[in-house]
């Protein structure tokens, strides 16, 4: 049995997976996080094998977590399963250390593929992933101002295009409002852009941040 830890912030999410690995009879689930603070201390006491990892969540993003969960237990294979289907999102994950990328429009049967594939060591790429990929890195030949941002700039750039508050913003990262517009004032400075209204137009330009996202 291949032991699996769940990450996302929502319950439905977290039972309808739960679900599919136990219908597929080769899976236990051991753990179920909400946020990022439970992922780091669920995974210390359950040690599982994979992580099923969503991008957005509470407190420390997904591409945070990554690159923490790397550090310190580089034997977990993380999956993630996310509704960002941009290209930066899938390049990042990869670079902070994913063993595979799924989005949640993916049907049960590729979900319970990718878990056992990367259980085995292996990464998993569905053609529509690999495709991004592909495109991105031809893309990043440009250096465009968006690729030198951190993904904490990143996170704090997307919420700030889809019209959340510095408060809001500070809540959702559990961090001050202080701390958000420091990361705001540095991320307009990579970009070279003066206003908010800049930053939305930028990012509708290169489509970095899809439509239908899960807040």
């Amino acid at each position: 049995m291949v032991r699996v830890m769940i990450a996302d912030d929502h319950a439905l999410v977290r039972d309808g997976l739960r679900q599919i690995l136990e219908r597929a009879g080769k899976f236990e689930v051991v753990a179920e996080a909400a946020d990022g603070a439970q992922v780091l201390s669920l995974v210390r006491d359950c040690s599982p094998q994979v992580m099923l990892l969503d991008l957005s969540m509470p407190g420390r993003s997904g591409l945070e977590l990554i690159r923490l969960l790397r550090d310190e237990q580089p034997a977990l294979r993380i999956l993630v399963l996310t509704m960002h289907a941009e290209a930066q999102y899938i390049v990042r994950a990869f670079q902070a250390g994913a063993a595979g990328y799924l989005t949640k429009e993916s049907a049960a049967n590729e979900v319970v593929a990718a878990i056992s594939q990367v259980a085995n060591g292996s990464t998993y790429v569905s053609p529509a992933i690999a495709g991004k990929l592909a495109t991105s890195l031809r893309d990043q030949h440009g250096e465009a101002p968006h690729l030198h941002l951190s993904d904490r700039e990143l996170e704090v750039y997307r919420r700030l295009v889809l019209g959340e508050s510095l408060t809001a913003i500070a809540a959702a990262l559990c961090v001050s409002a202080k701390t958000v517009s420091t990361y705001k004032m540095r991320l307009m400075e990579k970009m070279d852009m003066s206003s908010e209204a800049a930053l939305v137009r930028y990012a509708l330009h290169h489509h970095l941040f899809g439509e239908d996202e899960d807040f």
